[in-house]
């Protein structure tokens, strides 16, 4: 592994207590905000791009700009989006998860405080359609390009101002919540069944040594202890 490769691996470790910390806030009366909940109401939303579900191009080039970074080729596994996280991303923000099915919308929605959970009247589709234009735009004035045409540095710095909250999504929402959604989305889709879109051969699993959906480690803790176990993992795929 590259010393470039390690450092994004060390940025993803600590990027666990900024996705978990992700403060919850209400959202302010914004133009992004209200185009979103207007998509919600009935509005026509913006056309996806050829092979997303429900990707818009600028926001397909944002995500997959964001998985490469996190999880960059080296030695452990391919590159994000070889590994099919935008994939991922792309059919959950469109599953009923991304639609907020299974969510709260009644309000009110007054600020919450940081381990009352979600507090946002968006669905996890309406928040990503309201933040990544305004990442974007972020970029463009710091950096004088969207995300997904800044050097790695750039990105790098930009994303662990989110996980920070020391970048301002103007007329987005709080940043912190996005980016923790976001860091959550990318680890699921790497360490989520393949048959989801994610985890392209099982890459993930094989990462952390995981057999799959018949998870039988447990006589083999000790035995493989201080080595590296043998597996095959098997997906549901495999066994339907």
């Amino acid at each position: 592994m590259d010393r470039d490769g390690e450092g994004r691996r060390t940025f993803l470790r600590g990027a666990v207590v900024g996705g978990a910390a992700a403060v919850s806030t209400t959202l302010p009366g914004t133009a992004a905000a209200q185009a979103a909940a207007g998509t919600a109401k009935g509005a026509t939303p913006p056309a996806a791009t050829a092979g997303y579900v429900y990707l818009t191009p600028d926001e397909g080039a944002f995500i997959e700009a964001v998985v490469d970074h996190m999880i960059p080729a080296d030695a452990l596994t391919p590159k994000g989006t070889d590994l099919g996280l935008h994939v991922y991303i792309d059919r959950a923000l469109a599953s009923g998860w991304g639609k907020g099915e299974r969510l709260y919308r009644q309000g009110p929605w007054k600020q919450g405080t940081g381990n009352q959970g979600y507090q946002l009247p968006l669905t996890p589709a309406e928040l990503y359609r309201a933040a990544i234009p305004a990442a974007n735009a972020a970029c463009v004035k710091a950096y004088g390009r969207p995300f997904d045409r800044i050097t790695a540095e750039q990105r790098e710095a930009f994303l662990v101002g989110m996980q920070q909250g020391k970048v301002t999504l103007e007329n987005g929402p709080p940043v912190r919540t996005f980016f923790g959604m976001l860091y959550q989305n990318v680890m699921e889709g790497l360490f989520s069944d393949p048959i989801y879109g994610g985890n392209r051969n099982k890459a993930g699993w094989r990462l952390v040594n995981f057999p799959g959906v018949i998870a039988t480690n447990q006589q083999n803790m000790d035995k493989f202890r201080d080595r590296k176990m043998p597996t095959n993992p098997l997906g549901i795929a495999d066994i339907s």
